[in-house]
């Protein structure tokens, strides 16, 4: 019995060292090989040189700069002085840098393992450089490398489309290759989005090395992927022009094609992307952050806003799909309505009320009672599952990160979030655009361009990646025929009625344009208040969002332009003129391809009575260069 014990112990031994011996010799041997290759072989990644991005006329919106960075050898022996000796060196030639930076920085990657060469300067531009480059390179513990530096020649005018590049952090050079070679990636906008694309692929050098880290022979070669374009549909003349329109004024505006293709998309104010490449400064950056104007904010997809009244087209169609002749009833408003046997008034804008309203009048003049009985007559869930369909709610798929969705809300959202039941007076509220509704000024576009042709697009950025031509998605959604040829009439109203709320602003435009105004509350008023204050004597916070949505030409439509003013009083008012502006714009510079300078001209002497021909000429606008000069609008107007 003992010697079988002893025997088993004996072969479950072998067994195990037999095991083990496979292991190491077979199963373990492709990680010892490749253990014993590194020692003799260096694989040294090559940089890729990132995309540039521009824009339709090929003006470029973000470019690289060429420069050199510089990269101290390892192992150098602070005892000996070698490390100071050379940083002082570098001071020498390059005042501003900060040698207790440099220090840190060798002092933290250095090691007895690493025989790599020590980045301490990220980047000297190349003039600076080309001064000092013969006595620096002859300097062997040196080393000296081209890099570049992201570039944003029109600086805040497009900061919150093409965004910017910054120091990549432990998430992201683990996530990507090309961040851990090269050291930033795309932060924001654009550069953000389409940043797998911009920043290439990284190339290769195997080398055989000696033990000292020589290289003796190249084994292997692969060449990076370089420059790999975005060429966008924007129009840095238009987006430019806005910006200096609106001033200092907090506004939104966005200028699309119909078919979806983002001409002109600003969020006002701005910030300069260049701050961000390299790392921005704490002072520049509290600055950003303290701004009441929310520099730092894309306005047009990540903030949201209660849409007023350029909602009330939307709730005509939740009406006309719930079908049973709801929209083709008349209205009465006599300035307010009562719900069941509650005393509280909804009152219209219009306190005296504007009678019987149909359709087309309740979009012309922006009866709220209208749509406060339709909204009554339909509920609130029929509402806002028409309004998300026609893309007011939900993320429209812009080509832009981090898209807000916004709220459109029902009885179970309501329940969801604050565990209370939907009542009636939060659906005739919900029915103006006011209450929990909150959407962002691209949705409106959206919505718009939905309305202007019955085509819901996605709102597009990109025009060619790569050389390759992108075409906007677009869904086709059906309506009531009748009932979207009304609406787009009440709309044309607006403009080219003298009872429209818009048609001060946009009558005498060359081009018939079709609109919507809205004036959204930001803040509860009491009944009281209202009727002794005017909008334009309340505090700047207190005072309403000022809201218009167009496009043009009203038969035809092309363009859509969407305007938001924060706290700027009414729509037709404070956003008409800017629109109004961006058309005149649009006419004098080539935009309405079917509507040439003389019949424009002509139109536009006619509408305005007061001018003959040759005095519309005058009104054509040059073409924006950089450095023009800013166009002063009045808020007043």
């Amino acid at each position: 019995m003992r010697f079988k014990i002893v025997l088993l112990i004996f072969a479950v031994v072998w067994a195990i060292l037999i095991v083990r011996l496979y292991h190491i010799s077979i199963k373990s041997n492709f990680y010892y090989e490749k253990l014993a290759k590194e020692n003799i072989e260096r694989k040294n990644y090559i940089k890729p040189v990132r995309g540039e991005i521009f824009d339709t006329h090929g003006n470029f919106l973000a470019v690289n700069k060429i420069g050199f960075s510089l990269s101290l050898a390892p192992h150098l022996s602070s005892k000996k002085g070698e490390l100071q000796s050379l940083i002082a060196t570098l001071k020498g030639y390059f005042p501003d840098i900060n040698a207790t930076v440099m220090e840190r920085v060798y002092r933290k990657q250095n090691s007895p393992y690493n025989y790599r060469y020590i980045k301490v300067i990220d980047f000297i531009p190349y003039a600076e450089m080309m001064r000092f480059y013969p006595r620096l390179s002859a300097i062997p513990q040196i080393k000296i490398d081209t890099e570049t530096k992201r570039y944003y020649p029109y600086g805040r005018f497009a900061a919150h489309i093409v965004g910017y590049v910054g120091r990549a952090n432990r998430k992201e050079i683990a996530k990507d290759k090309v961040a851990s070679i090269v050291g930033y990636t795309g932060k924001s906008g654009l550069e953000r989005y389409y940043n797998r694309l911009l920043e290439g692929e990284p190339g290769y050098i195997i080398s055989k090395v000696n033990a000292r880290n020589k290289a003796l022979e190249v084994l292997e070669r692969k060449e990076p992927v370089n420059n790999r374009s975005l060429k966008v549909n924007l129009d840095m003349d238009l987006q430019k022009f806005i910006y200096d329109l609106l001033e200092k004024r907090p506004a939104v505006v966005v200028v699309m094609r119909t078919t979806g293709e983002v001409l002109a998309a600003v969020s006002n104010p701005s910030f300069d992307p260049n701050l961000f490449v390299g790392g921005i400064s704490v002072k520049d950056w509290k600055a950003l952050q303290n701004n009441l104007g929310h520099p730092f904010t894309n306005k047009f997809i990540h903030a949201v806003y209660p849409p007023g009244s350029v909602i009330k087209m939307g709730v005509a169609l939740a009406a006309s799909k719930a079908g049973k002749g709801i929209l083709d009833e008349h209205e009465y408003c006599k300035g307010y309505i009562t719900i069941d046997k509650s005393k509280h008034k909804f009152r219209c804008w219009k306190k005296w009320g504007h009678g019987d309203v149909d359709l087309r009048k309740s979009i012309r003049e922006s009866c709220d009672v209208y749509y406060y009985e339709k909204s009554l007559k339909i509920g609130i869930d029929k509402i806002a599952k028409t309004l998300k369909r026609i893309g007011l709610g939900v993320r429209t798929g812009i080509d832009l990160p981090r898209e807000y969705r916004g709220i459109i809300p029902d009885k179970a959202w309501k329940r969801k979030r604050y565990h209370l039941p939907w009542y009636k007076g939060e659906t005739v509220i919900a029915a103006i655009g006011q209450g929990y509704d909150n959407i962002t000024p691209m949705q409106v576009a959206r919505y718009t361009a939905f309305l202007a042709t019955g085509w819901l697009p996605t709102p597009t950025l990109a025009q060619e990646i790569d050389g390759k031509k992108v075409t906007p998605k677009r869904e086709k959604i059906a309506f009531n025929p009748i009932h979207m040829s009304i609406i787009r009439q009440g709309m044309i109203d607006v403009c080219n009625d003298r009872r429209g709320t818009a048609y001060k602003a946009l009558h005498k435009l060359p081009i018939k344009v079709a609109a919507k105004t809205g004036t959204a509350q930001v803040v509860s008023i009491p009944q009281e208040v209202k009727k002794r204050v005017n909008e334009k004597d309340l505090a700047y916070f207190k005072k309403s969002h000022a809201w218009i949505t167009t496009y043009a030409p009203a038969k035809n439509p092309e363009y859509v332009v969407t305007v938001l003013v924060e706290h700027g009083g009414h729509g037709g008012s404070a956003a008409g003129p800017i629109a109004a502006k961006i058309y005149q714009w649009l006419y004098y510079h080539g935009y309405f391809k079917h509507h040439p300078l003389e019949e424009v001209e002509k139109e536009l002497a006619k509408r305005r009575g007061d001018l003959n021909t040759t005095q519309a000429s005058k009104l054509r606008a040059p073409k924006l260069r950089m450095d023009q000069t800013r166009l002063k609008v009045s808020p007043k107007n």
